[in-house]
């Protein structure tokens, strides 16, 4: 398991991606994508950016890519507007304003945060979403971009070790970005470089905002009406993203939707070996059972022999996100098991 439940002090690894999609949009906006020049701390890329200000940076979030988001404008001292569902928790949306981040509540889905968030992109406001559409393709690559360094730092490790690489890899599916990056991945560069065995690819959405699923079902993109009220909230989205799709729903093996109680099981499974998995972190887990359970059922049957899963099976889960509602993590796994 890879886990990424503290990354640079935050919960979740979607830092990954907006801070390397924040630094070529403001290196495109600064100087056409030419560069900012030689720089060695933090300070002095702020200095660089000093002509942009005052520029705010701006998303749409069920938490965490907002929260990073927000670090990243902290960092940079740019400021930060973050668009949030009317259903968020309150600790995700101050976790968000404890960044510095201004947080607006929209009345709707993550899909309508998204659609308001688009309206500030100008002179002052800049972009920088996990989610695209037409016209808006570019900043979202390179949050896929970001992603795949903790791939890399995967395959660096299991050199390391001496171990082989996994056979199967179950990714959590939102809107599509992070699937695209493992997808990606182990469809592509690494492929390339002859690191094997090229292994199988799980996809695990919540059941009712299985968007990827529905529009590969579909053949193309198609929305899933909300409410998309899962405990999983990473992954409450409605529609795909558009740079993510033909990426995703190539490569992908199987996709497979699942309710909130094996979300909930492999919180505690994982609590139980010490690791901290919020309801996204947790998720892919919690697919993969719900998965190899169904004996007798004709779908799952089929969709284990499309893994080849067996005993021996190496499987690689990642562990996106940490307890980002810590009331709520005690409340479900327990005191007793490394709550935080």
């Amino acid at each position: 398991m890879k886990d990424e439940s503290g990354r640079l002090g935050l919960p979740a690894f979607k830092v990954l991606g907006a801070s390397w999609a924040v630094y070529r949009a403001l290196e495109e906006r600064l100087s056409g994508g030419k560069g900012f020049g030689d720089w060695g701390t933090v300070e002095e890329l702020r200095e660089r950016i000093e002509p942009l200000r005052p520029l705010s940076l701006v998303a749409a979030t069920d938490g965490n890519h907002g929260r990073a988001l927000a670090w990243v404008a902290r960092l940079l001292g740019l400021g930060a507007k973050i668009f949030v569902p009317a259903d968020m928790v309150a600790a995700r949306r101050e976790a968000i304003a404890g960044e510095g981040g201004e947080v607006v509540v929209v009345q709707g889905t993550y899909d309508e945060a998204v659609e308001r968030s688009a309206e500030e992109a100008g002179e002052r406001g800049l972009v920088i979403s996990d989610m695209s559409w037409s016209g808006y393709e570019q900043i979202p690559s390179w949050v896929i971009e970001g992603y795949s360094t903790m791939l890399w730092e995967i395959d660096d490790e299991l050199e390391k070790r001496g171990e082989a690489g996994p056979d199967l890899v179950v990714v959590q599916v939102g809107v599509g970005a992070f699937a695209a990056a493992v997808a990606r991945h182990y469809r592509g560069p690494r492929e390339a470089l002859g690191a094997s065995p090229r292994p199988k690819l799980l996809g695990v959405e919540p059941a009712g905002a299985a968007c990827l699923l529905e529009s590969v079902a579909a053949g193309r993109i198609v929305s899933v009406p909300g409410p998309h009220d899962s405990i999983m909230a990473g992954l409450n989205c409605g529609q795909p993203s558009l740079v993510a799709w033909p990426t995703a729903s190539r490569s992908i093996d199987v996709l497979v939707a699942v309710d909130d109680g094996p979300a909930r099981e492999a919180m505690r499974l994982t609590a139980g070996v010490g690791i901290v998995s919020g309801e996204t972190g947790a998720a892919g887990l919690g697919g993969l059972l719900e998965l190899l359970r169904g004996w007798g059922s004709p779908g799952q049957e089929e969709a284990r022999r499309a893994l080849s899963v067996g005993a021996e099976s190496r499987v690689l889960l990642f562990n996106c996100e940490g307890a980002t509602d810590p009331d709520a993590y005690r409340r479900l796994v327990g005191g007793g098991h490394n709550s935080p």
